[in-house]
Order: structure tokens, then sequence, then C-alpha cells
């Protein structure tokens, strides 16, 4: 599949800007480029003792046996995707419950993919599978090449172990497959000219019968070339056998169908920016903004529930299951056969609830408890059949620690712990909150030595995202301790506008013409840290990759007195042009239209390429970025590092060729690319 970039530019600017050749990505010219400065950028970094020692130690942590193999429940069997030194691509494999409360489980191999791999002679990347319901024996295998989004579909058959001849098969796309039974599947994939949308996901799904040829597949709904992506599936929950068409309009609003016996769709009506779930008999409606509804108001936010049937029907009888103070949002949910467990974060700390469907008022109830500052979460194992769940507990300190409980059986018992991969009593973390610009509180957790002097000349990272609602909790992170902390530097996690932590308005407060507001956040927490005498602008580094690589962009562009050096990886840079590279097109609901002047007026403002100018003050910057990413792409890296050093700038780049937007396909390539940007950091804040 070429990555070549063949969408009309966007405006006149596209024709003036003289990196716009490096846009064809798998161009022999552009590769050769890629090479050179990567060859550099090894030379400068790569070659000591130092890093050799640290990338080494990375990809201990990654590859440690000691590692918990997380499971999922299929049928009878849990299975785990397991990548290690002898098997860099992994194994997924299964075991019985039995075998996995033991220290060393009997593990079978399902598939090989570094054999799979070697014989196909391709370097192909784990993507998961999908197994039909109720007896789990036929799975659509999701495999992509070097790690990019676009992936090969295969059917594959668990009793066997084998790929199914003459059984359902896609070539590479970014496809979505589901099951419908054992001879249908619903099926969105590049049918052909037209058939993928402006953000290059599916705009057709289709049902495809066994045997047939895909051309023959029938249409199920055709969305717009507008439209984000168009997906249907079966929920195959026995008793509840139910259709549903899903169509994403933009990356926040949706449509969502339920599909007739005769092909008919009946909208599930709801906002079109609130999420819907169905389970059973159950409806749970999240809306994105204040509903109005049934005579009354539900907050943005907040967890409604309602009998599905009842619904449909044209009843608005919703049960509040959660409604979010100004400390509080719903960080997720998950079911169990007769339960949900509620995660709740407060100051983004989380605890866990039980709630019970009953008439009236669900039960409700706590379930588990962890220590200060860090995180804990619970999932239902398999809802169909048990009310059995694994709990997590990490913290910035704490390895992970894993339970296996029964609600309503006492408390869940520890199965599997990670190991600890360095010396925790040294450190401690705390939370802090800084102000930002606008007065808005901000919080921050900071991990450091416990004899902090605070005298404005300790190393410290700054990490950040701030976008898409998604939220950054505490976590363990071998690979940090041993590259930061160890050290004797201090770690900073920033909880930005444009996060989830305090649910869709922290979100929503950094949006389009409001993205300022979370570089705002960032660089208040930067000035706090110096306020408290933590460190100094030539001691603090800051990191983040995809929507953080774009904060990073930013921070660089526009706050670059604050910082020794910063590490952008897989970045968002050229907002002038994002819409019209890889998947850029579907998050215009994040940021703006640049084709639209009006739009374009203030998402300038945000684009790192377009504000990078001469005779500023940068501080050193690296850029990391993978051939084979095809969401955000390489281009923004490519483009962002060549104009840096066309002005004369301390620029570094790194273009892994493998690895997709995670860009890295393995432990080795992961534990490389992590060691490189704290390398960098470390020489340029120490």
């Amino acid at each position: 599949m070429t990555h070549a970039q063949t969408t009309a530019p966007a405006g006149a600017q596209a024709t003036e800007d003289p990196n716009l050749w490096l846009e064809d990505i798998d161009g022999a010219k552009q590769l050769a480029w890629v090479r050179q400065n990567n060859a550099a950028t090894v030379e400068k970094y790569t070659q000591n003792a130092a890093f050799r020692q640290l990338d080494a130690r990375i990809l201990e942590v990654l590859d440690s046996d000691a590692r918990i193999p997380m499971v999922s429940k299929i049928g009878d069997h849990f299975y785990n995707l397991w990548r290690d030194k002898q098997h860099p691509r992994g194994l997924w494999r299964r075991t019985t419950l039995a075998e996995y409360r033991k220290a060393q489980p009997a593990w079978e191999t399902v598939i090989d993919l570094d054999a799979l791999g070697k014989a196909e002679n391709v370097n192909w990347v784990w993507h998961g599978a999908q197994c039909l319901k109720p007896d789990y024996r036929r799975c659509l295998v999701s495999l992509s090449k070097g790690g990019a989004d676009a992936d090969v579909v295969r059917e594959f058959d668990l009793s066997t172990k084998q790929f199914v001849k003459g059984g359902f098969e896609l070539p590479e796309a970014k496809s979505q497959v589901a099951w419908i039974d054992q001879d249908h599947i619903y099926v969105g994939t590049d049918f052909g000219p037209g058939s993928m949308t402006e953000s290059s996901y599916p705009r057709i799904v289709k049902e495809w019968k066994r045997g047939t040829p895909l051309a023959s597949a029938i249409t199920v709904y055709e969305g717009k070339p507008s439209d984000m992506s168009i997906a249907a599936f079966r929920d195959n929950t026995p008793g509840f056998q139910r259709d549903f068409v899903q169509r994403a309009l933009a990356f926040y609003d949706s449509e969502t169908y339920l599909r007739g016996k005769d092909g008919k769709l009946a909208k599930v009506d709801v906002p079109n920016d609130a999420t819907t779930d169905v389970e059973r008999e159950w409806l749970l409606v999240t809306p994105r903004s204040d509903w109005t509804v049934g005579g009354k108001t539900y907050k943005s936010g907040s967890l409604l529930a309602a009998n599905f049937d009842d619904y449909m029907a044209g009843k608005r009888e919703l049960t509040v299951l959660f409604e979010p103070s100004e400390t509080t949002a719903l960080d997720g949910y998950s079911w169990t056969r007769h339960h949900l467990i509620l995660n709740v974060m407060n100051d983004v700390v989380n605890k866990l609830e039980v709630l019970t469907p009953q008439p009236g008022a669900w039960k409700r109830e706590p379930l588990g408890g962890a220590p200060a500052l860090s995180t804990i979460a619970a999932e239902g194992i398999d809802a169909d059949d048990s009310d059995d769940y694994f709990l997590t507990v990490s913290g910035f300190l704490q390895p992970t620690t894993l339970y296996y409980g029964t609600l309503g059986q006492g408390e869940p018992v520890a199965l599997k712990d990670s190991p600890s991969f360095f010396d925790a009593s040294k450190y401690r973390v705390s939370q802090h909150f800084a102000r930002s610009k606008d007065g808005t509180r901000v919080p921050y957790f900071e991990i450091a030595p416990k004899q902090l002097k605070l005298d404005g000349n300790n190393p410290t990272l700054q990490y950040g995202y701030g976008g898409f609602e998604i939220s950054l909790q505490p976590g363990y992170s071998g690979s940090m301790g041993r590259a930061w902390l160890e050290k004797g530097g201090v770690y900073v996690i920033a909880n930005i506008r444009g996060g989830g932590e305090y649910g869709p308005r922290w979100h929503k407060a950094a949006l389009k013409a409001n993205r300022l507001r979370a570089y705002e956040d960032f660089a208040a927490v930067s000035e706090d840290l110096f306020a408290r005498k933590v460190t100094s602008p030539k001691h603090l580094a800051a990191m983040g990759g995809s929507n953080g690589g774009l904060l990073m962009g930013n921070m660089l562009t526009l706050y670059p007195q604050l910082y020794g050096a910063i590490v952008s990886q897989v970045a968002l840079l050229d907002m002038r042009r994002y819409t019209h590279l890889s998947a850029g097109a579907s998050w215009m609901a994040e940021y703006g239209d640049p084709d639209k002047p009006a739009e374009w007026a203030w998402i300038k403002t945000f684009s790192p390429y377009t504000n990078a100018r001469a005779g500023q003050k940068y501080p050193p910057v690296l850029f990391t970025t993978s051939t084979r990413d095809d969401r955000v792409g390489p281009v923004h890296a490519r483009k962002m590092y060549a104009k840096m050093r066309a002005l004369g700038y301390d620029a570094s780049f790194y273009e892994n060729v493998e690895g997709g937007h995670g860009a890295a396909a393995d432990n080795k390539q992961a534990a490389f690319m992590s060691a490189l940007g704290y390398t960098y950091l470390w020489e340029h804040v120490k």
C-alpha cells in the first residue's frame, strides 16, 4: 500500500511550502533523506556506553518474564498476547483459569507471530481478534504490516489453530469487521474508489455471506464522504441478539441505529454528542452536553440508564447512575452478569462503585480501595455468564497488582504482581495545583526524590497530552524510573484542559478556538514548578506524543523561554495541512477546519509549523515519528524538522521505519525510541 499523499493541497500556502516534497511518504528520495537524518541523530546520541546501557535496561523492563500477562476470556480459555526477547512480534496464547492462578502458568501457543511473519516474509504486528459467540471457535484475526492502522483480516479456527482456507479474508485496508453468524459478517473496507471517507475510514458497510465474492456483499448503510466512519455489528448476547449500525459523523458526534430483521433502521434517539451502550435490557447514555428530555435536564458527563425496549418505544424514563461535580468525572464502567462497575475520578484519583439494577434507584456499594494517589480499575470478565472481575491497582511508585474476584462473594484475591524495576523507597509522589492564565485550577502529579533540594536545579521532565478527553492518571513505568528518576530527575504529569480529567467540560474548554488554553495550562504548571523552586527553565524538559506532540510543538514556538529541551513524538504539527494528511480529517471536531478562513484564523495560532520563524531562542528539539504511522503520519515531523534546520535551530530527527502510530513494532524498537527520547532530554537539561 502506498503512503503517498494524493489529496488536493489545502490553500495556496501549500504550493509555497518548500517542504511539500516530503509528503511523498514512501518516495525513494524522501526515504533517503530520512535515513540521512536518522544517521545524524544516531551518531550524536546513541553511540556511547551510557545510551547502550539505558537501552538495554529499558528493554529488560519491556521483555521481563515477570511482567503480568494480562488476559481476556474467550470461551473457556484466557488469552494473552506476549512479547519477549525470543518472541519480539509476539505469541497469541491461551491457558485455563486454574493454570493462570499459578505463578508459572502452562500456556498453549495459538499463533506465533514471529514464525508466521518469517514464513510469509511480512513483519506482522498483532491487531487483535474477534471471536464468534457462543462457541468461540471462529475468529476474525487482524494483522498489520509493520504496525500501520491498516491491516489484513483473516478467519481463524481456534480448535485447529489454523487459518481457515477459503474463509473470510480482506486485503490491507482500514477495515471494520464484525460477526453476524458463522456464515455472515458485517464488513466496512476499501471497496474501491469513493468507498472510504475523507478521514480514510469505511464509508459503506455491507453484509457478506460466506463463499461469495466480496463484490456481491449487500449494502447495509452508506454514509457521506464527510462522515468519519461507518460500522455495523451484532450483539450476540444470548436472549438479547440485536444488530446495530453506527454512523460516526465526527469524532464526538455519532448516530446509532437498531437494524431490524427486515433491514430497516430505527435511530436510537439521543443527542449526537452522547455515547450509548446497550447491555441486555439496558441502554446507557452519556451526554457530552446538558440534555433536556422528558421534562428533565441531565448534566453533561452524567451516566443515565433506561430500559432499551421501552426507550425505543418512546418512553423517556431515565435513571441517573452518575452525575459529575466540580471535582469528579466518570472515568469508565464495566458490566458483569448482574452488576455495573463504575470508575469515578475525583481530582484525577479514582474510586470504584458497584451498581445493581433494581426498581427505582439502583443499589450502590463501594468496591475495593487503593493507596493514595494511585489508580484502581475493575473490569467484568464475562458479562454473559458471571459476576467475576479483574481488578488492578497501580501507582507511580507502585507496580501493578492484579486481583480476581466475584461480586457479592467477598474480597478479591491477588493473582499477580508486577516486579519493581527501581527502588521506589527513595521517592515520593505528590499532587499540586497550578493557576492557569484565566485562573483555572490545573492539577499535576510530581514524582521526586524524598530528599529533593528546592534550589531550582533539579532536572525535571514534564509530560502532557491535553486532548480527545483522554486522562493521564497515576501508573507505574519501570522505564521512566530507570531512565529519569534513578538519575536524580523529577517527573511531572500535567493534567491540562483538553483531557478528560474532569469530564467533557474539561475537554470542551480547550476545543477549537479555545485550544490555546491547553498550552496556557501546561505553561502554568511549568511556572509553578519554578515558583516552588523545583526546577528552572534550563533544567526543565518537556515531552509528549501525538496530540501531546502538537502540545510540544506549541510549547516550542509559543513558550520557548520555559524549557531547556523538548521531545515531540508522532506529532501533529502542520495544522494548515493536517486535514489532508493521513487520517487528519477525522479530527476537525477537535481542532477545526483550516480550509475555512474563519477557522484558520484561530487554528494558525496553534500551528507550530506555521509559527516557527527566524530570530527566536528556541530550545533544542527532537522530533520522532514512524514511516508506517498512517494515523498522524510522518509528514508533520519531517517538515517541522526540515523547517527548523533551515532556520538554523538545534533540531534533531528520527523516523522509525516500522511501528505505526506507536512508533515501535516490537519491544526492541520501543526500548530504542524510549531511550533516545530520555537520553536527548537528559543531555540537555542535566
